[in-house]
């Protein structure tokens, strides 16, 4: 439960007035949904990011905002609220230790595993728009150029239905890799060079990922596990409860000796925190212990 700390009676901000019950109903929502939690710190911001939403849907007041949410009518503009109360800031490469390290140290391994006749799997929860997911799948072609022989998959998963649409499709300005030492821009746009205007992620790559939706606070549907976890900066908009939730239920689906990638800010916490060991830069690899549910609270001995 999210703690319930108290307003002011009311703020006006503009043209709609904001009060501390439009504020709550509006947390409360993003915390039972999303795990998102709204600190006091954040009302202004709130206001300024769902003002627009209320302009769009020609609403008089954020009391009819909340209405809405609350009704069935409301479905289709709870994905609008999710968009609007998270950042979907990144770009590819983004902390790029981490494809370093998957490129020099985890490639051999994963390639050796497949080559012993099993699956490898990697999970990006929080992939966004998709440029995570491509900059893995160009970080694994640039180490193993005959991937597609391998039985080597990525699952690239958010929230947002919208960002979702967006990685599926695959194009972006091709201002987003111009930065880009040329090596890796030509992994992403394959033998199509971009001049201007947008590109179309090279097919290869496209090849190793399926996109989903996927709420991580809610039930997850994959039967097997995985090799690799990238969650970065998705973990910092929970409470520090849900956090430590998460961090253990990806200890659970990581096979033993697999790797989990948080982000910068972040730091693993709870009962998860002995499940692993690290060996990099917010990269941590899961010991290899006897399989067993990690305690969530203090048991005493019941034999």
């Amino acid at each position: 439960m999210m703690e319930r700390v108290p307003f002011s009676r009311g703020e006006t901000f503009h043209e709609f007035t904001f009060s501390d019950h439009d504020f709550q109903m509006i947390s409360d929502l993003a915390n039972a949904r999303y795990g998102l939690f709204l600190q006091p710190s954040k009302k202004a911001l709130v206001h300024s990011r769902l003002a627009k939403r209320l302009r769009a849907l020609k609403l008089a007041s954020f009391e009819d905002y909340c209405s809405l949410l609350n009704k069935t009518e409301g479905d289709a503009e709870r994905p609008h609220l999710l968009s609007a109360l998270t950042t979907n800031v990144t770009h590819f490469f983004r902390e790029m230790h981490h494809f370093d390290f998957l490129k020099d140290v985890l490639v051999p391994q994963l390639i050796e595993k497949s080559e012993a006749g099993n699956p490898v799997r990697l999970w990006s929860s929080a992939c966004s728009s998709g440029q995570e997911a491509y900059s893995i799948a160009a970080a694994l072609i640039a180490a193993a150029p005959k991937l597609s022989q391998h039985d080597i998959k990525i699952l690239a998963t958010d929230i947002d239905p919208q960002v979702v649409q967006t990685a599926k499709r695959a194009v972006y300005p091709t201002e987003q890799i111009e930065t880009l030492p040329p090596f890796w821009r030509d992994l992403l746009t394959g033998s199509k060079k971009p001049q201007s205007g947008d590109f179309s992620i090279d097919p290869a790559l496209q090849n190793l990922i399926s996109f989903g939706e996927l709420n991580l606070i809610a039930d997850w549907p994959m039967k097997g596990k995985f090799d690799v976890i990238l969650c970065r900066n998705a973990a910092i908009y929970f409470d520090k409860a849900t956090q430590a939730r998460l961090w253990g239920r990806f200890a659970d689906v990581l096979v033993e000796g697999g790797h989990l990638m948080i982000g910068h800010s972040e730091r693993l916490s709870g009962p998860a925190q002995s499940a692993f060991k690290s060996v990099g830069i917010t990269t941590y690899q899961k010991l290899t212990v006897a399989s067993a549910p990690l305690k969530t609270t203090d048991e005493g001995d019941k034999n």
